[in-house]
This record gives structure tokens, C-alpha cells and sequence, in this order.
């Protein structure tokens, strides 16, 4: 008899040494497990993201950081209006990273295309597969942060 223990779920396998013959498999698990299982499916099919990369144009801490993160990203946005451009509060810091890449080969590329305007280097993050409708903030709406 074989007792394994896996993600809390123990499956208990009785084999015979005899050729021919079937077993009985016994599967004893905790209820919390399938639950977190499937609140684990639930989350994940809820995620439009994908690991990628994109290009990082600038970070801004301090007095007047979020005006100028959304002013860099509308200069690039009308230098490049087919790429993505995205601004993220991370505190005490707003980044303005572009793209969305698959592969760093592909970021690099971008880069290379760029790297007289704007100085960046590439990033790992989780990207759109299919572009996201942008949602348009003034610079003077409400965000976490001080300007």
C-alpha cells in the first residue's frame, strides 16, 4: 500500500503483486483545499495580464511628480500613438512605462526605435495581450500621491 500527500489531499493506492488484477484508488481531501482551488481558477480567469516586458521612460517623486509622469506620457502618446503608455503610482514614485512586449527582443527593438527621445531601459511586468481601452486622467483628478 502506497499513502502519498499532496497539496493537503492524501490518496491512498492499494496495489496487487499479482499481474492482471485492478487496483482501488481512495481520494481523502480537505474541503478547504478544492475551495481554494477553485477561488485560485476564479482569479486567474478574471486576469486579462500576461508576463512581458515593457520600456520604462521615467520615474517622478516629489513636488509636481504626477503632472509631469502625465505630461511625458502625453508628449509619447502623440510621438507614438499605435503604442500603450501607461502611468503607475508606486509610492512615493509615478513611472511611466510604454508597451506592451511578449518577448525582450521585442521590447529592445522598441527601445532602440526610441532611445534618442527617450532615455529608458526595458522592465519585466505583466502586459495586455490585447490593448486596454486608455482611461484618461487630468492631471489635477483625483490619485494616491502627493503633486
Amino acid at each position: 500500500m502506497k499513502i502519498a500527500l499532496v497539496a493537503g489531499v492524501i490518496a491512498v493506492v492499494s496495489q496487487s503483486s499479482a499481474m492482471g488484477q485492478t487496483g482501488r484508488v481512495r481520494v481523502t481531501g480537505d474541503v478547504a483545499v478544492n475551495q481554494m482551488v477553485e477561488k485560485h481558477i476564479e482569479l486567474n480567469s478574471k486576469t486579462k495580464t500576461i508576463p512581458g516586458y515593457r520600456v520604462q521612460i521615467a520615474s517622478f517623486s516629489g513636488t509636481s511628480s504626477k503632472s509631469n509622469a502625465f505630461g511625458l506620457r502625453d508628449r509619447f502618446m502623440t510621438d507614438h500613438p499605435t503604442v500603450q503608455a501607461y502611468i503607475i503610482y508606486d509610492e512615493p514614485n509615478f513611472k511611466v512605462k510604454v508597451g506592451d512586449f511578449r518577448t525582450r527582443l521585442e521590447a529592445y527593438a522598441f527601445l532602440q526605435e526610441i532611445k534618442e527621445t527617450y532615455k529608458g531601459y526595458i522592465i519585466k511586468d505583466n502586459i495586455y495581450p490585447e490593448p486596454p481601452q486608455q482611461i484618461e486622467f487630468a492631471p489635477d483628478d483625483e490619485m494616491s500621491g502627493d503633486e
